[in-house]
């Protein structure tokens, strides 16, 4: 599966031949100027929540590709009203059936409002379960005992976690969720971009190889094979 990251919680997957986009936020992310968001082709956007931070590049995004967007009911009639003909409503608990694999919804403990002020629905993590491997996208969350489910539905090849603190879950909290969704190899997001969630990445690293665990984070702009 390959694996292209985009800065902050904005990455894509390849699966069965379909481009998945997630939480895109580029255009205002001065971390991402290596970024051509005009380039990023996509089939579909799954969105965990409205912030600003993660929907930034949403509606251009999914006018210019044609994606189907998918998020909590109320996010993408959010979307909806923006314009976006192609959504697929979720929310907490829910699986659905898609052409590249399963997904199931569930718990993110974190707040969401949409840019204009309106209520964003649940937040929402992400469980992927397709023939390319299983994966699981946390979603901005704290630190839950929800997670402790997610062994239940998938055996995870990676998961891609926050790690940046004061919004979100920090390393430790990243350390023992990791532990709890039984997942050795995480991918790190949500850090650097702005000063509250700046990180040492070195000693995120160490402290992630002292539990037993593989934290990745990869370069801007870059792809790995997962």
């Amino acid at each position: 599966m390959k694996f292209t990251y985009y800065g902050h919680s904005c990455f894509a997957v390849e699966i069965k031949g379909k481009r998945i986009l997630f939480d895109p936020f580029i255009t205002y992310n001065e971390l991402a100027k290596s970024v051509d968001v005009n380039s990023i082709v996509a089939d579909y956007i799954f969105v965990s929540h409205g912030h600003d931070d993660h929907v930034a590049d949403l509606v251009n995004l999914a006018r210019r590709t044609k994606a189907t967007v998918v998020g909590s009911y109320e996010l993408v009639t959010w979307a909806g009203k923006q314009g976006i003909e192609k959504t697929h409503p979720m929310n907490t608990g829910g699986k659905w059936p898609f052409e590249f694999g399963t997904v199931k919804c569930v718990v993110a403990h974190h707040s969401s409002g949409m840019p204009d002020g309106s209520y964003g629905g649940n937040p929402l993590g992400f469980i992927f379960i397709t023939e390319a491997g299983n994966f699981y996208y946390s979603g901005d969350t704290a630190l839950t005992f929800d997670m402790e489910l997610v062994p239940r539905f998938a055996q995870l090849d990676f998961a891609v976690l926050p790690i940046g603190d004061n919004f979100t879950m920090g390393i430790e909290d990243a350390i023992i969720a990791s532990e709890f969704i039984e997942c050795k190899r995480i991918i790190g997001v949500h850090y650097d971009t702005f000063g509250y969630i700046k990180i040492d990445k070195e000693k995120a690293q160490q402290a992630f190889a002292e539990a037993g665990l593989e934290l990745l984070l990869p370069d801007i702009n870059s792809s790995i094979e997962l």
